[in-house]
């Protein structure tokens, strides 16, 4: 059957020439013609823009826009802007789509009606065949439901994808929190009920010294400091949209 829905991919990148292509390569092999990639850019000086020039001269599905440098939550919000599909994917530079990603994700968002669908991940780190971890859902205690995630994030965004509905709920993405990925799941969650939690790794997950986010906890006064300013920033949005 031919898939109607248009597919956003909104990915950011930054001094990522040495990962990008072969994370290119997994996303556009599961695309159709309709669909699009968005790379951000937030001022890479390491070759990453080049190697984004020369997939451009032969695919039409990428846009490469230049990202505001005001750090990671603003870089993702300018990608997510650009995005005009029916449900977003969102990817980092540096991981590598398992080849039923696309195919699972949107069968299971139909199948169970969700909004939001947040599938596993395997991680690796010099070779993709040489797997650290088998589940990273696992590893977080990753489940759906806003105060669970308030307390504790489970939600991880290069594993998510979402309908059209939820970007127009969640942007601007607050430059106060922490977690981008966090604010959409949790908004998410709130507005068009539990996010499915997929048990499946459609998902390399590369960690390396150059990741952008951490699999360590925080000390307890920034944790603490986290979870009010979240607090805060969620109870005035919904108030506001209310």
């Amino acid at each position: 059957m031919v898939r109607t829905e248009k597919i956003s991919v909104a990915m950011i990148s930054y001094n990522g020439k040495k990962y990008i292509k072969e994370q290119l390569d997994s996303i556009f092999l599961q695309l159709e013609v309709q669909d699009e990639v968005i790379v951000s850019d937030d001022g890479s000086n390491d070759g990453t823009l080049n190697i984004l020039e020369e997939y451009q001269k032969t695919e039409p599905r990428l846009q490469v826009i230049k990202g505001p440098q005001r750090g990671i939550k603003k870089n993702v919000e300018n990608a997510l802007k650009h995005c005009k599909g029916d449900i977003i994917f969102l990817a980092d530079q540096d991981d590598i789509w398992k080849p039923n990603k696309v195919e699972r994700v949107l069968q299971v968002m139909k199948e169970q009606n969700g909004a939001l669908v947040i599938h596993d991940a395997e991680v690796f780190h010099d070779n993709p065949k040489e797997i650290t971890m088998e589940s990273f859902l696992t590893f977080r205690n990753a489940g759906a439901g806003v105060w669970k995630n308030i307390w504790k994030n489970g939600y991880i965004g290069c594993c998510m994808a979402f309908r059209k509905e939820v970007l127009e709920t969640v942007l601007p993405i607050p430059d106060s929190i922490e977690m981008h990925d966090q604010w959409i799941g949790i908004l998410s969650d709130f507005y068009f009920g539990k996010s499915v939690f997929l048990k499946e790794a459609l998902l390399s997950y590369r960690r390396h010294g150059e990741n952008s986010s951490a699999m360590k906890h925080y000390g307890i006064p920034k944790m603490i400091r986290n979870r009010v300013v979240f607090l805060l920033r969620f109870l005035g949005r919904i108030l506001h949209i209310c």
